[in-house]
């Protein structure tokens, strides 16, 4: 039985667990956007299938599908990766799911982010996006897990937390003028530490160039553990994420977490530049709020990608880089198995592995 809660988790005793922690399950959606998804979506399907079977190696996973697409997603997927109908507008599990946060003793509670496709009437990529917002609630009613619903718009996609009290996040997307116009700063960094049951946070300032979200934390920089992180590097001095990644460095440098600790910063490539082909774009259906053409810079990253049970699953984007992010991710976290799987076609859809997915924190309750 799931009730919605109108009390606050940090008052609660909850906070929200470092991505490195014990998972239960791993969440996804399914594509299927014929204006998001080249050629109604089956290259992209195809590549979901195989990131969640990577993951439901060492963690199982659910898929959630339209009613529509039950069917093909059921067909397509191995048996044992459970997939369930809860209709969205998308397939941004990390951006429109809920959540978790956890107790002393393991407990597990669900935060439930307003959603407005990243930008509402000002510039969100879709609309509606009524489904989208549901999300959260449908799953955590479906898992008979308790719901708090934040005052705060906010996307999963947006933060990073280390478990020991430190958010990561841009001002470039918290403080976009889409998001949440009506809260100052602290008032965003209040709602956080309520929600969430954070200490501190370290403000970078842009996300990813050209990455649609507003700068997604996830698409810059990844947690390796407390005190030490993965940001996005380019070395190209005429890039435009050559003064980004310098910019956010600094920041990094000249900041300590909530524990007082130093933060070691391992840099790791970004892909390319990637861009979107003719062919690609070809295969896409027109769209008021996504731009989608030829020649398009694409937002790639090896930082979005996913940490679970003991297994590193990134994105495989660049012939060229690839085996070198593998290096980086192999020194960063050497007790886990680093699997890369093929993911341009989730790349085409505006994000990555990281984005896609949801991790549920492993109970102790």
């Amino acid at each position: 039985m799931s009730s919605l809660l109108n009390t606050l988790p940090r008052h609660d005793g909850f906070s929200m667990p470092a991505e490195n922690t014990k998972h239960q399950r791993v969440l996804m959606a399914w594509p299927e956007r014929a204006d998001n998804w080249r050629l109604n979506a089956k290259p992209a399907q195809a590549q979901f299938a195989a990131i969640a079977a990577a993951i439901a190696a060492v963690t199982p996973v659910t898929m959630f599908t339209s009613p529509q697409q039950y069917h093909s997603a059921r067909e397509q997927l191995p048996g044992h990766i459970e997939v369930v109908e809860v209709a969205t507008n998308d397939c941004w599990m990390r951006d429109i799911g809920p959540t978790f946060v956890q107790n002393s003793a393991g407990q597990r509670r669900g935060v439930d982010w307003p959603f407005n496709a990243w930008g509402g009437e000002l510039d969100g990529l879709y609309t509606p996006w009524d489904k989208d917002d549901h999300a959260a609630q449908k799953i955590l009613e479906l898992r008979g897990e308790d719901r708090y619903r934040a005052p705060l718009i906010l996307e999963g996609g947006a933060i990073h937390v280390d478990g020991e009290g430190t958010l990561y996040t841009t001002e470039e997307c918290l403080l976009h003028p889409s998001r949440n116009p009506e809260l100052s700063r602290q008032d965003i960094e209040q709602h956080l530490s309520d929600f969430l049951g954070i200490e501190k946070i370290i403000w970078l300032k842009q996300g990813l160039y050209n990455d649609e979200t507003n700068g997604h934390v996830d698409n810059l920089m990844h947690v390796v553990k407390p005190g030490e992180v993965l940001l996005s590097w380019c070395d190209l001095a005429d890039d435009p994420m050559y003064g980004i990644c310098r910019e956010n460095l600094a920041i990094l440098n000249a900041a300590q977490d909530a524990q007082g600790r130093t933060i070691a910063v391992h840099k790791i490539s970004i892909p390319g530049p990637l861009y979107m082909t003719a062919e690609e774009a070809k295969g896409i259906a027109p769209s008021n709020g996504m731009s989608r053409e030829s020649g398009e810079r694409l937002g790639g990253s090896y930082a979005n990608f996913l940490i679970t049970n003991g297994r590193i699953v990134f994105p495989l984007l660049d012939a060229d880089n690839d085996e070198a992010a593998r290096e980086v991710l192999t020194s960063c976290f050497p007790d886990h198995e680093i699997i890369g799987v093929p993911a341009r076609e989730v790349l085409l859809g505006g994000g990555n592995i990281h984005c896609i997915t949801q991790q549920v924190p492993e109970s102790g309750g």
